[in-house]
């Protein structure tokens, strides 16, 4: 006699099963938890001094007050609009760039090695030479996020339009497509992912910039928080401004993604199939 006992669905056996959003949400924030214990112990136990690692509940309160007498939000707004500015810039130039080296040969054969040159010299590299010619005015911000923006974008948009599949393209040619029908129906909707990839890219990269150069060359903004911090000898005032930048870039990141899903519904589709 043979004894077959089949095992119920949990939803059967009536037990309790955690969503995998609140997992994933569980797993995100357990290594910032562990961070600011650590941190917190730190500053308990005396094994950093205040001098260079304050005590989180004295971030939190620098944090407060800049907040309260509004600098904290000026100079968020500032380097916002620094971004804003450099990054819509940025992004149309490389969008317009990686086509133009993307869909043609001979352009690309042309300006590919030098950009390639170009791209492999670091953001920080070039502001000596750019405040001879632009000045360390509102200028220089504006040229620097763009450059650091570009760069990104023009290298995904320019891979993402060469590696689209030559049968794709061929099909387009059998069916008497036009060039822009081509590139319409055809090269954007293949390339899609990878350009959304090179935005996110260059928009981390302009952010990261707009900090860089705020520290170089500025008399407000989160960069310049950050330094008036350090000249002061107040650590706090540096982390707190670095919280925020980290806060910022990660609401960014997350804003483009959530952009990129509402741009590819057939890639949300396919996810939610897996």
């Amino acid at each position: 006699m043979t004894l077959i006992v089949s095992a119920a669905p949990p939803a059967e056996r009536g037990s309790f099963a955690v969503p995998a959003v609140l997992t994933d949400i569980a797993y995100g924030l357990s290594l910032p938890l562990v961070l600011l214990l650590a941190w917190e112990s730190s500053a308990r136990f005396g094994w950093l001094p205040q001098q260079i690692l304050p005590a989180p509940q004295v971030v939190w309160a620098t944090l407060v007050e800049l907040w309260s007498d509004g600098s904290l939000v000026d100079h968020t707004l500032q380097s916002l609009k620094r971004v804003a500015i450099g990054f819509g810039v940025g992004a149309l130039i490389g969008l317009v760039s990686g086509a133009a080296l993307g869909l043609l040969p001979r352009v690309r054969a042309f300006v590919w090695p030098v950009f390639s040159a170009i791209a492999q010299v670091n953001m920080l590299a070039w502001l000596p030479l750019l405040v001879l010619f632009i000045g360390i005015d509102e200028e220089l911000k504006y040229v620097s996020i763009a450059w650091a923006a570009a760069i990104p974008v023009i290298l995904a948009t320019t891979r993402a339009i060469t590696d689209v599949s030559p049968k794709l393209l061929e099909l387009g040619r059998v069916l008497d497509f036009t060039p822009l029908q081509r590139v319409s129906s055809i090269v954007l909707p293949a390339a899609l992912p990878s350009l959304f990839t090179g935005i996110r890219e260059g928009l981390a990269s302009a952010w990261q910039n707009m900090v860089i150069v705020e520290l170089f060359a500025s008399f407000e903004g989160l960069g310049y928080l950050m330094v008036w911090g350090r000249q002061l000898f107040q650590l706090e005032i540096v982390i707190a401004a670095m919280i925020v930048i980290a806060a910022i870039g990660l609401a960014l990141n997350a804003s483009l993604e959530y952009l990129e899903r509402f741009v590819q519904p057939w890639k949300t589709e396919a996810d939610r199939e897996r």
